[in-house]
């Protein structure tokens, strides 16, 4: 869990979409194809981030697991309810993802703290994040790709107030994002079938040949 003012790199192209918003999961779906390189697509690994044991910082481990749960989607996900990834063994995990998946683009889930009128949003963008800022522990800066859950007010009490976060808020934004993720590789099938149809001038082309 982290500020949103935490972000090692903050870009200009952060996407903001509320959960309670029409057709939010397509926004995120937009949002977040947008920002992977064709070359990457196929090569992509989900870091979520967060415990259960805390209700505010479970929204990177619910992400996780509703991830696992369509296998419709190809990408390796690390971080669910079952085996969470938090402060004790992030860095521990972390090291050996980026030994495992070398060349991947890895995609950062966690739950964030923020302004009262940002609660609620969700934010994407380009560069990594810094879990745990919002409780004032130092952590490695994960991602290259941020995928962040602004779930309650930032402030004093950190730890009091993300306790206190309602877990149908959590739940909600967990299924948006999950959604959202899932259409973005339903996007990516739709633009390989496309790219595979060659066209007219190509067809023409080959004849010649």
């Amino acid at each position: 869990m982290n500020f949103k003012d935490k972000f090692i790199r903050r870009k200009p192209d952060t996407q903001k979409v509320h959960y309670e918003e029409n057709k939010s999961s397509i926004a995120v779906a937009n949002a977040l194809f947008s920002l992977i390189s064709s070359k990457h697509k196929k090569n992509i690994v989900f870091v979520c981030i967060g415990t259960d044991r805390s209700t505010g910082d479970s929204l990177g481990p619910l992400v996780g697991t509703k991830l696992k749960q369509k296998s419709v989607i190809p990408y390796h996900v690390y971080g669910t309810l079952e085996q969470p990834i938090h402060a004790v063994n992030l860095e521990e995990s972390y090291k050996k993802i980026k030994e495992k998946h070398p060349t991947a683009i890895i995609i950062a889930i966690d739950a964030c703290l923020g302004r009262f009128k940002s609660v609620g949003y969700i934010t994407i963008g380009k560069g990594a994040i810094k879990p745990g800022a919002g409780v004032h522990k130092t952590l490695p800066s994960v991602g290259d790709i941020y995928i962040n859950g602004i779930v309650n007010i930032s402030g004093m009490m950190e730890y009091f107030v993300l306790q206190n976060t309602r877990l149908h808020l959590v739940m909600s934004m967990a299924d948006v994002i999950s959604e959202g993720i899932q259409q973005a590789w339903l996007m990516h099938e739709q633009q390989i079938q496309q790219n595979e149809i060659p066209s007219l001038s190509a067809i023409n082309k080959r004849l010649k040949e």
